[in-house]
Order: structure tokens, then sequence, then C-alpha cells
């Protein structure tokens, strides 16, 4: 059984998604893939020990504090080599970013290849069901493109900002490019 409630933040409404004791689901109001990860019949629940500790994460966060994402029990659900590359998505310090080939290269050392499809890192990071608290919006083109962020690229922009992230050499790619 799955459980869910809203929370009003600074990129809008966030809609979280649990079990009975770990959050499963972050997504902002709009976004690609909203609800994707859970086949099932949510439950409106506002009231769960899961869902206060993850809004005082969220307030703490959107205060510019820099909360620790090992404060939190999540359990995404998605393939092995989905959670493998969200792991590594919790391990991008907050402020800074990575690119898809560069976790990749991560992706690749791990399974003992030569290497491996940056694009098959975006699939899973585009499908990343735990938004901002896995911080899927700190992945950027090798070029410095903001691009794949299925909350929207304004929405990765602020976030990244919200963060303090170098965006000097970061850009938003023109219509068509992603």
């Amino acid at each position: 059984m799955y459980y869910a409630t809203t929370y009003p933040s600074p990129v809008g409404l966030l809609t979280l998604a649990a079990d009975e004791e770990n959050l499963v689901g972050l997504w902002i109001e709009g976004q690609k893939y909203y609800g994707g990860s859970i086949p099932e019949t949510v439950t409106e629940k506002d009231e769960m020990p899961i869902f206060d500790t993850v809004k005082k994460w969220l307030d703490r966060y959107f205060a510019g504090k820099q909360p620790g994402i090992s404060e939190l029990a999540l359990a995404p659900r998605g393939s092995d080599f989905r959670k493998s590359v969200w792991k590594i998505l919790c391990e991008i310090p907050y402020g800074a970013v990575t690119t898809y080939g560069e976790i990749a290269k991560k992706m690749a050392q791990k399974a003992g290849k030569e290497n491996l499809s940056a694009q098959a890192v975006g699939g899973a990071v585009s499908h990343n069901p735990i938004s901002i608290i896995i911080p899927c919006h700190r992945v950027v083109g090798s070029s410095g493109s903001l691009t794949g962020y299925a909350g929207g690229i304004e929405t990765k922009v602020k976030l990244l900002e919200w963060e303090g992230a170098d965006m000097s050499r970061l850009f938003v790619p023109k219509k068509g490019m992603g």
C-alpha cells in the first residue's frame, strides 16, 4: 500500500509518496513520469512519520541548509541498473554538478566494463522517482548544457541557483536540442 501527501515548495507543488516506512516518490507538479514508478493505487494520508521527516528535510533544503540524503529512508523503485545510477546521484555534492558521461564512467568501472552509454545513464537519471532529494538536477551535458530534467529546465536552473552552483559554464539549450 502506498500513501501520498503534498508539499508546497518554491519550485511548485510537490507530491510525496511512501510505503509504511520509506519515501518512494517525490514529483514536481506536471513533471514528466509523474507517479510513474508506483503502479498501485495511492491513498492520501498527510500524517505519517516518513512524511513529517521528509517535509522537515525539504524545509531545511529550501531554507538554504544542506541536509544529508542519508537522513532519509528512501526506497526508489526501479531496475538494479537505475538504482545504481540513483546511488551515484546521491554522491554528487550539494551545489556541484557532474555529467552523464562521468556517471557512465563510474557505472562502467563498477560493472568491470570498458565503457557504458551516457544515453543509458540519461534514461536512468530521467526516471529518478525521488526528484530534488536524489539530485538528478545536478547532472548536465558534457558541454555544460542544462538538458534532460523531467521537472523542466526552468526548475533545474532554480534548484542549481538555490544551491549556489557555479552556473558560469552552464547554458540552456536552444529548442530542439534536448
